[in-house]
């Protein structure tokens, strides 16, 4: 996304919250907000009318919540990611976002500096968890999806570039931020990623940093430096987070 405005479809019935944060995610930080809806009905046809890079999505609104938005906004040609901003009251909500796909958690209460990190991250390819939602995620994770497949030999069949594009992922880096971190291209970091989700069994990048966040291949907080390029394992397990807990 860099060199270019990051075009943002805001969904949220209370106009003072969609006011507030277009204020935020404004020109001068390099951010356009195409259009404004009030409920999931309008966001899914704002994503056709504008194709914006990123949605920020709101999860309790009339006639089209925010998972069914999202789900349907998923099923489109080229979708664009979906950054949730709620205020994660209930576990069944929360996975329900994860299984809608979304690529990103935040809530309504983060700073500015958040919500823009958070934002560009989404809009360029990453993931992004609220530092309040990551243990939640986790913890749904295990209770729904852990004991059908935690086996560590999904993990022993990565290779070694797989994992440090995983371990990267996990920190919230897009595709091009990997390829120049690992000094591949682009198209290899897609390939990577591909093979990643399939011998993980996951369906998409969320999932990946999930499964990876379980299985302490990183941990949130762990404030180390990036994996060498000359040493893509990285021998031990633990990567740094960025702004809010970028995942």
């Amino acid at each position: 996304m860099s060199g270019r405005v990051i075009r943002v479809v805001l969904v949220d019935d209370q106009e003072i919250v969609r006011a507030g944060i277009g204020r935020i995610l404004g020109p001068p930080d390099g951010f356009e907000v195409v259009a404004e809806c009030g409920d999931g009905q309008e966001a899914v046809a704002a994503v056709a009318a504008t194709a914006p890079d990123v949605v920020l999505m709101d999860i309790r609104m009339p006639r089209v919540d925010g998972l069914e938005a999202t789900a349907l906004i998923r099923q489109v040609d080229d979708p664009p990611p979906v950054l949730v901003l709620t205020t994660f009251d209930e576990d069944r909500v929360l996975w329900g976002a994860i299984e809608a796909g979304v690529s990103g958690f935040l809530l309504k209460d983060a700073s500015a500096e958040d919500l823009i990190a958070a934002t560009r991250a989404v809009a360029a390819g990453g993931a992004w968890f609220d530092p309040s939602v990551a243990p939640r995620v986790l913890e749904a994770y295990r209770d729904r999806v852990a004991p059908a497949n935690r086996e560590r030999q999904r993990l022993d069949q990565l290779t070694e570039r797989e994992n440090a594009v995983l371990r990267l992922m996990a920190r919230g880096a897009a595709n091009q931020e990997i390829g120049e971190t690992l000094f591949v291209s682009e198209a290899t970091v897609k390939s990577h990623v591909g093979s990643i989700f399939a011998k993980l069994g996951v369906r998409d990048r969320a999932a990946a940093i999930v499964f990876a966040f379980d299985h302490g291949i990183v941990r949130a907080g762990d404030r180390d430096s990036s994996p060498s390029p000359h040493d893509p394992v990285a021998t031990d397990h633990d990567a740094p987070t960025r702004g809010g807990e970028q995942v």
